[in-house]
This record gives C-alpha cells, sequence and structure tokens, in this order.
C-alpha cells in the first residue's frame, strides 16, 4: 500500500511572480476578461459545466481524421459496485499490426470536463506516430468524491489491456496521459497499477498535473488571481474531490493527491511539464525531482512565460509549438525504447518525414 507524506512543506519566502511570455499575454487577456482565474466555486459549479458558446465539443468526424481512425464508444465495467465506464476509441483503421496507444484522462479540476474534452490536441500528438487513443470519462466530483474518479480512470485503464487484442493494440506500449486534474489522476492511475501488480503501463504523460491538495507551495502564493486557475479554483476542485476539511490534512491519500506519496520508486518512464507562470509549478517541478530521487526515470519541461493550458488556447504561439515538440520527441523515444525491448512495430524514426511520397505514408501522417 502506498504511504502517504503528510508533513506540509516548509513556508518560503515569495516574489512577485514571473512574467507571462509576452506572445500569450494577449491570448490570456481575452480568457481572464470572460473568467477570472478565481471563477470555480461550489456555488459556480454548474455554471462551468455549460458548453462554451462557439465552443462545440469535437465530433466522431472531426476525431477520425478525414477516415485515418474509426471512432468507437464503448461501456465497459466499472469499479466493483460502481456504475460502468464510457470510454471513447479512436483505432488506427489500416494498422499492419498492434500499434501503440495513449489512454487519455481529461482535465477540469475534478469538476468538469467530459472524454471529448481535449481529445484534439491529444490525437494531434497520437496520429503521427500510428498511436491509438482511448479517452475516459470518469465520475466527477463533487457528487462522485475519492475515490471514484481514479478508480474510474483504472477500470478504463484495466479493460484496455485486458481487450488490446481485439482492438489491435500493443498492451505493451500503452502510455497514460493526462492534463490538469487527468495529469493528477494519471499519477494515481500509475500509482494503483504499481500497488496492485498491473497493467502494464509503458510510460506516464503528465501535463501541468494538479498533484497536491495542500496548495501551499511558492507559485500557488505568486499566482493567486493571474492566470486562468488560482488557488482559490484549485481549493474548490480539492474539496470536492475529498469532502470538506480533509484538503490539507494528515489523512488524504496519495491515489487522490499523488505528491503525497512517500515511495515513487517503481513508476514508469515519465514527462512531465508545467509553465513557469502557474499555480502547478512547483508541486509538478518537486514530483519530478522525487522521481528521480527514487530512481526513476523523468523527463521534467517548465515552459518560460506559460499560463495553465497555454499550448491549448494558443497552439501558434512559439511557446507552445516547443512545447508540444518536447512532447512528440519524448513519445517518439519511448516508443523506439519498448520497440527495442521486442514489443510489436513501431519505426524509431519520423514515421511522418517532410517531403516524402504522400501516398506511401500511413494514414494519419496523411490526415495531417
Amino acid at each position: 500500500m502506498t504511504r502517504n507524506v503528510t508533513d506540509p512543506s516548509t513556508a518560503q519566502p515569495v516574489g512577485p511572480p514571473p512574467p507571462f511570455d509576452p506572445e500569450l499575454v494577449p491570448v490570456l487577456d481575452v480568457l481572464t476578461s470572460a473568467r477570472p482565474p478565481d471563477a470555480y466555486r461550489p456555488d459556480t459549479i454548474a455554471e462551468m459545466r455549460r458548453p462554451v458558446p462557439g465552443v462545440p465539443a469535437p465530433t466522431d468526424d472531426a476525431l477520425s481524421r478525414d477516415g485515418a481512425y474509426r471512432v468507437e464508444e464503448r461501456t465497459v465495467p466499472g469499479p466493483d459496485g460502481a456504475p460502468d465506464v464510457p470510454l471513447l476509441l479512436c483505432l488506427p483503421r489500416r494498422a499492419g499490426a498492434p500499434v501503440p496507444a495513449l489512454y487519455f484522462i481529461h482535465g477540469g479540476g475534478m469538476i468538469v470536463g467530459d472524454n471529448r474534452f481535449g481529445l484534439p490536441e491529444v490525437l494531434d500528438l497520437a496520429a503521427p506516430l500510428g498511436m491509438a487513443v482511448v479517452s475516459v470519462e470518469y465520475r466527477l466530483a463533487p457528487e462522485t468524491p475519492h475515490p471514484g474518479p481514479v478508480e474510474d480512470s483504472y477500470a478504463g485503464l484495466r479493460w484496455l489491456s485486458e481487450h488490446a487484442g481485439e482492438l489491435g493494440v500493443d498492451p505493451g506500449r500503452v502510455v497514460v496521459a493526462g492534463m490538469s486534474a487527468g495529469g493528477g489522476l494519471a499519477a494515481g492511475v500509475a500509482l494503483l497499477a504499481r500497488d496492485r501488480g498491473g497493467p502494464a503501463i509503458a510510460g506516464q504523460m503528465l501535463l501541468s498535473p494538479m498533484l497536491d491538495d495542500r496548495g501551499d507551495s511558492p507559485s500557488a502564493h505568486q499566482m493567486r488571481g493571474l492566470g486562468v486557475w488560482d488557488s482559490r479554483s484549485n481549493r474548490t476542485g480539492w474539496d470536492a474531490l475529498l469532502g470538506e476539511g480533509v484538503r490539507g490534512g494528515p489523512d488524504v491519500p496519495a491515489y487522490a493527491a499523488p505528491a503525497r506519496a512517500a515511495d515513487l520508486s517503481g513508476l514508469p518512464p515519465t514527462f512531465v511539464d508545467v509553465g513557469s507562470a502557474e499555480t502547478f509549478r512547483d508541486e509538478d517541478v518537486a514530483f519530478a525531482g522525487r522521481l528521480w530521487q527514487a530512481g526513476g526515470r523523468g523527463e521534467l519541461h517548465v515552459w518560460p512565460g506559460g499560463f495553465h493550458g497555454f499550448d491549448v488556447v494558443a497552439p501558434a504561439a512559439a511557446l507552445s509549438k516547443d512545447a508540444i515538440a518536447a512532447r512528440a520527441a519524448w513519445l517518439r523515444r519511448l516508443l523506439g525504447a519498448t520497440l527495442a525491448l521486442g514489443s510489436s512495430v513501431l519505426p524509431t524514426s519520423d514515421p511522418c518525414p517532410a517531403g516524402a511520397d504522400p501516398a506511401a505514408l500511413p494514414d494519419p501522417c496523411r490526415a495531417r
């Protein structure tokens, strides 16, 4: 069983907030004019769940990438005694061998979102590598507190592993990925898989993950009232997940808040990235450092001037392009390494080389 770290971090003097990247500032101004960083409160959760005007959810047709992917919805067995779990599957149509897969857990502060939220950006990473994508829809807090969301996410991963053959997925090359709250759940799923003896996870990709309920880091104090998700919204998410009066106390499980895990050994290769100008910066940096201290294999990127989710809302910015490229490079190296260890077939070079004959490229490359 994973033990917990219960002592809060030592208070440190905190200077002014780091500046936002100049190219991102106009985008951030638009976002915060519509929704301030402390907009998420217990009395606004229902409002925050309503669709954003002018931002429709991605359709199956859009997710198919001009037919390169077969898009399916499945309902699979949930945790013992709990409802079934919805999965959205995006499977390459004409793969010649079992393919690697990204198992994606969406963001939303534990309180909003569904399995289509953030999926186009995940497909942008997966398609050039010929990867399948499976996105889980976990039950949201506060209606379903911990352990519901992480157990739903674990149940979906277990089903994917058990049914990989019929899906055309290589069970030895499944990467768990998550953004924000989904990144925290992905880290929790990896801890569960380690402690329960499976399923196998080839790697975990944690994008600005929400890892620590204590909210006492320097970045949490620096970014109060700034960006798109500050410490007050963060408290709303954690209180919804854990229940009133639990956050920051001694009894928070590591599967809910992975920063609480005393032992980070035995975890799969890990990618962590975060903006320097966001609430989660220091808890994510600390998590990466503790992975290395435990002898783990990890890669950390702190993007200077990046706010929470900057790459999603401003994908054309230079900083966003660099962040996306770093994720793609890590995936390519990781999957190449698993191939070298004897798992299925994936080219270690770029599967979508510039200047190649389009007719000779795999379907996901032509879909780009």
